[in-house]
């Protein structure tokens, strides 16, 4: 993560973060950095007699921390969701609990974060060499997304570019190629995708498409594919077309170019930062940084209406 949105972050105070079975070591190592760079207050969920122990082998002191004992996975994400419902905390992020069970806490529809809205994962990526932050979705989260909910998982990732300061960002929907194949499903939907942010019906960004990944983040490639738009070359957003397609895109960029990486998922009321168990402390870090941000923004804008209804709902002039 660059260190302006680190600077970014400390400058919003520290958020009230829910740790969901917190008994993992890196997972606690980065909510102990977190904490001690004045980014958060943690409440930590989980078998305390687990927790403890843990925790003292790791220098960290339970008198810094609410600790509630909770007697397994399911209990523990369910607890650390329902405080962030009752407004005593503003973020969860997964510790050792699997990500379907936060998950299934989280679509709760008592002590949930539900806000009618499609959820999906959004990765954000630091590439050696590359000039700015790179947003990717949805690796994780949506196997197959339909047309519908490609226009749902832009306007979550445009939400996350938003809180890190990108005003207007740039949107690429990757393909195999730059120009319309009716051969090509795919293409033909990035098609429409970029015709209905032409004319007004996705907000807040400029989307092109179909774009190559060359095309999107390089100018040579731009220029060299005669993809010469407001997006090619300078793209902030890449969309993937499939989670088999953005999985091994985010392996590439962490393995081959050693990016860094922070993510979380969208579309809850509240961020939900699922990350890996194989992930590194620093990512961990860097994903807590991402969702003080993202809990900052949403306090400053409306995020219960569902961007499909809207679109579908709102007034368009098709006569340009």
């Amino acid at each position: 993560m660059h260190q302006r949105a680190k600077e970014l972050a400390a400058d919003v105070g520290p958020r009230r973060l829910t740790v969901a079975q917190a008994a993992d070591e890196h997972v606690l190592e980065a909510v102990d950095d977190a904490f001690r760079a004045g980014l958060v207050r943690a409440i930590l969920t989980g078998r305390k007699d687990e927790l403890l122990p843990l925790m003292g082998s790791l220098g960290m002191s339970e008198a810094d921390y609410r600790i509630v004992d909770t007697p397994d996975p399911a209990h523990a994400a369910r607890e650390a969701v329902r405080l962030v419902s009752a407004g005593e905390a503003d973020m969860v992020l997964k510790g050792k609990a699997h990500t379907s069970t936060v998950l299934h806490a989280v679509l709760d529809k008592q002590i949930g974060l539900r806000a009618r809205r499609l959820l999906s994962h959004v990765a954000v990526y630091d590439v050696p060499g590359h000039p700015k932050l790179l947003i990717m979705s949805d690796p994780g989260m949506n196997i197959a997304p339909t047309l519908q909910e490609k226009i749902q998982i832009i306007d979550n990732a445009v939400v996350v570019a938003h809180a890190l300061g990108i005003e207007r960002p740039k949107v690429a929907i990757l393909s195999a190629a730059d120009t319309v194949n009716p051969a090509m499903p795919h293409a033909v939907e990035a098609a429409v995708l970029s015709k209905m942010s032409q004319r007004g019906q996705i907000r807040g960004c400029v989307v092109d498409g179909p774009l190559t990944l060359d095309a999107a983040v390089t100018y040579e490639g731009g220029d060299i594919l005669g993809s010469r738009s407001d997006v090619a070359g300078d793209a902030d957003i890449l969309i993937v077309n499939s989670i088999e397609e953005g999985n091994l895109l985010s392996k590439s960029l962490s393995m081959f170019a050693h990016a860094g990486f922070a993510g979380l998922i969208v579309g809850a009321s509240s961020p939900v930062l699922v990350v890996s168990r194989a992930d590194s402390r620093k990512s961990k870090l860097d994903s807590i940084v991402l969702g003080i941000l993202l809990s900052e923004h949403l306090k400053k804008v409306a995020f219960t209406a569902p961007p499909l209804e809207r679109i579908l709902t709102s007034e368009v002039r098709f006569d340009s």
